[in-house]
């Protein structure tokens, strides 16, 4: 029998912690062990139940960002998902930076959710697909630069090519950003003749490299 992901949710907004506790240990892959409040309380947890997954608010008492460098001073390979309103590219980069393994907004369906928190536990990292390009956008966009071959993509083309990074296949990304598969084949075609390459792979790579650039 497969082991389930353990969880531990950390927010401030008791009906909305308890919504999402509730959607999880729904699934029969996940177990949720605790719920807190506070840094505080997320701290606590993670001493004291090791989840695999801390779904965190950044706005509580003590602050969610400020909460996670001593928790991966004690516990370095704490898996850690923001759940949060906050769509902030400095929140995102400054929650990155720190060690987090997803960024997700509380807008997210249930649904999504389950699969973030799989893909997270699995090893993988999500950012929340527009944030992601915004962060690039903002990054990349400078008064006296050319725009680089990511800079000139839209929003939508650097939806498609962040999760063309994370490995999924038109077919899912057609699921996840709700197109047709053939806008997503059609997405592609633009992404690679402005990246001016030839395949996904170095798509992938491309992204990847742009995103590593940011976080430095």
């Amino acid at each position: 029998m497969k082991e389930k992901i353990s969880l531990a949710v950390v927010d401030d907004h008791p009906l909305f912690r308890e919504g999402v506790t509730r959607s999880l240990s729904e699934n029969d892959e996940f177990v949720v062990v605790g719920e807190g409040e506070s840094k505080d309380d997320a701290i606590r947890l993670v001493a004291d139940f090791h989840p695999d997954i801390l779904l965190l608010d950044i706005s509580m008492p003590g602050g969610g960002l400020e909460a996670i460098p001593p928790i991966l001073e004690r516990a370095p390979a704490q898996k850690i998902i923001m759940l949060t309103v906050s769509e902030s590219s400095d929140d995102l980069s400054a929650a990155l930076s720190m060690g987090v393994k997803g960024y997700a907004l509380k807008g997210v369906g249930s649904k999504a959710l389950a699969e973030i928190v799989r893909s997270v536990a699995a090893g993988e990292s999500y950012v929340n697909p527009s944030l992601s390009a915004r962060v690039l956008s903002k990054a990349l966009t400078t008064p006296d630069q050319e725009p680089s071959g990511i800079d000139q993509l839209t929003g939508r083309e650097r939806e498609v090519l962040e999760l063309v990074a994370e490995g999924l296949s038109n077919k899912m990304i057609a699921l996840r950003l709700d197109l047709m598969e053939k806008t997503v084949k059609h997405h592609m075609t633009q992404i690679l003749s402005k990246l001016g390459i030839s395949n996904r792979t170095e798509a992938a790579l491309a992204w990847r490299d742009a995103v590593d650039m940011t976080l430095r």
